[in-house]
């Protein structure tokens, strides 16, 4: 509560306007008898709070003072408490509070502030002098940042990390070892060995550089460590590859598409996990989605995968005792419940409140004895945290990992915990809005959802590949590609075998178009079986066959009809890519949109063996 009183506090601040702070104290002597330091106390990825202390190091009592430093373009102050915060353009100007101006020699006093953005103040003044105390430098820029570190000689407690040096106007005195976003260490060399650690986890390493007047620069790369020993949460070994596919409960309706469709296909025998879409998720609580397709509907003999037909009275019937009879045939093969999807993102909102009672309510579901050994673990598909897809979520930076690590404490190290994520690698985007590299360590794998750049919700165009694998001259927003979403949750510290690239077995397109290279203008989305602007794999590859590529994705222009779509040829491609970046696999949503035979399947099957 105290944090959310200051924030408060601090809008109605920023609020007066500049004119109102002109009869404020101004500074009562020159700086070299005080110094000020800045610090980085918390950081959200996309905001962070900030702490100045203010010294005085003199022999004679301050009355007032005024911190003054400069922020990079895109950073700026949102709120602060007990200081008057001002600013012109990126300029800005700190001064005391009535209660708090009057410093006793030896004494210290703190404000903080919320801000947005990841730059560091420089240009550092203290009542018109340098913030280190000295009288004939007007500021004192603060270092730069060290290198990311690298890490030798992991074992189950501890690793040795170095870094290249930072460096700075005055000199560098020491460099703080952040362990998880939590300072572990104060050093004066480029190295440091970190003990005490569990074994078989996950950590994030960064380091900051303080110069000799304890002002701290910015947070250098990370890197995540994963120390020997233990089986928490281990991401897919080298060499077995994930291999995902997504099966929907509602793909036994009208797309006739049954779990035994899995087994004629082929596919059962070339993958290794099956995402099954989806729960809901409604008052803070996982919940079913849809009990007749679960667990009700009765199969008939040439549907069912045992090809024994469903009774009345069998204990659990529908898509659920499908799954059991599937795992019964291919043993090796593990399920796992995704909860959320697009429609129903909304309710993680109520359940990020208490990410406790959630987990236990997702717990008593997933484990539920009608169905328990069906399910291997639970998948959360969250569009989007802190961000906004059907509708905005406000749950904050923190609430993702907060809610997956409830999961994992509920869940326990041996069942798996994964999550669908955004794949908006753009500057300012969504992966910047939750702690994703903070929630991996509790999570066996990400997978990131790199298909639905581009489509016909933008009904005029310009055309473009739903699934870019990397950019290309024309591309019309910069990040949104495969490649971009990878690197950006790799440089936030996220292992990088523990993300799935993802495909789609199915095209987005628009009509009204005359061009054929992507870039042309349309009239609106293409007509599509169930959907307008979509279209199966399986319908596409003979009703708009493919006429080129770009970037890893190919396209097809038929009459007014412009696609893009992905098949076995781009799709191979894309699992070349995703081993030279060392990925722990592939995902696909989904299997209906494949061929009879599961060409799409095996393309992705067979690219990552």
């Amino acid at each position: 509560m105290r944090f959310r009183h200051r924030a408060a506090a601090g809008f109605a601040t920023l609020l007066l306007p500049l004119a109102g702070l002109v009869g404020l104290a101004g500074p009562a002597h020159a700086a070299a008898s005080a110094t000020a330091t800045y610090a980085k106390t918390q950081d959200w990825g996309s905001g962070f709070e900030g702490k100045w202390t203010v010294t005085n190091s003199g022999n004679t009592a301050i009355s007032s003072w005024t911190i003054a430093w400069d922020f990079p373009t895109g950073t700026s102050v949102t709120s602060a408490w007990d200081a008057d915060v001002t600013n012109s353009g990126t300029h800005w100007t700190a001064r005391n509070k009535s209660y708090n101006g009057t410093l006793a020699p030896g004494a210290s006093v703190s404000f903080g502030f919320n801000g947005s953005g990841s730059g560091a103040p420089s240009n550092c003044t203290l009542n018109g002098g340098s913030c280190d105390g000295g009288t004939t430098v007007p500021g004192d820029n603060p270092p730069s940042a060290p290198g990311t570190p690298t890490a030798s000689g992991i074992t189950d407690t501890s690793v040795k990390l170095s870094w290249t040096a930072a460096t700075d106007d005055k000199g560098v005195k020491n460099y703080d070892v952040l362990r998880d976003g939590t300072k572990v260490a104060t050093v004066t060399t480029t190295s440091y060995t970190d003990t005490g650690l569990t074994a078989g986890t996950d950590y994030s390493y960064t380091v900051q550089a303080r110069d000799t007047a304890d002002q701290t620069g910015p947070v250098s790369g990370a890197v995540t460590v994963h120390t020997t020993g233990g089986s928490t949460n281990p991401p897919p070994p080298p060499g077995s590859a994930v291999k995902l596919g997504y099966f929907t409960e509602w793909g036994i309706y009208g797309r006739n598409y049954n779990v035994k469709n899995l087994v004629t296909s082929g596919s059962a025998a070339r993958i290794t996990h099956i995402n099954y879409a989806f729960g809901n998720v409604t008052g803070g609580k996982c919940a079913i989605g849809d009990s007749y397709a679960d667990y009700d509907k009765a199969f008939t003999a040439d549907q069912s995968v045992s090809g024994v037909a469903d009774t009345w009275d069998q204990p659990l019937r529908g898509n659920f005792n499908q799954l059991r009879e599937l795992k019964a045939k291919y043993p090796n093969l593990k399920v796992l419940w995704s909860f959320g999807g697009w429609t129903w993102s909304g309710g993680f909102a109520d359940a990020a409140k208490d990410p406790a009672a959630f987990a236990q309510s997702c717990y008593d579901l997933v484990k539920d004895s009608r169905w328990a050994d069906v399910f291997d673990g639970i998948d959360i598909d969250w569009e989007y945290p802190n961000a906004c897809g059907l509708s905005c979520d406000t749950s904050g930076a923190a609430a993702f990992r907060n809610v997956m690590a409830a999961l994992r404490a509920k869940f326990g190290s041996g069942a798996l915990v994964t999550a669908a994520v955004t794949a908006d690698g753009s500057s300012g985007g969504k992966i910047e809005a939750a702690d994703y590299a903070g929630a991996s360590s509790y999570v066996n794998w990400y997978n990131v959802m790199t298909y639905d750049f581009f489509g016909a919700w933008d009904a005029q165009g310009p055309t473009a590949p739903h699934s870019p694998l990397t950019s290309y001259s024309g591309i019309p927003k910069a990040g949104f590609t495969t490649a971009d979403a990878i690197a950006k949750y790799k440089a936030t510290g996220v292992p990088a075998n523990k993300l799935l690239i993802g495909i789609g077995f199915y095209g987005r397109g628009w009509t009204g178009v005359t061009q054929d290279a992507p870039g042309g203008t349309a009239t609106g989305p293409a007509a599509g079986t169930y959907e307008q602007g979509i279209e199966d794999y399986k319908v596409l590859k003979t009703s708009c066959p493919v006429t080129g590529t770009v970037a890893g994705t190919a396209y097809a222009h038929c009459g007014s009809n412009w696609w893009s779509y992905d098949t076995p040829a781009t799709i191979g491609t894309k699992m070349a890519w995703a081993r030279t970046q060392g990925l722990g696999g592939a995902f696909f949503w989904e299997f209906s949109g494949d061929t009879s035979n599961g060409e799409l399947v095996s393309a992705l099957s067979n690219g990552l063996s």
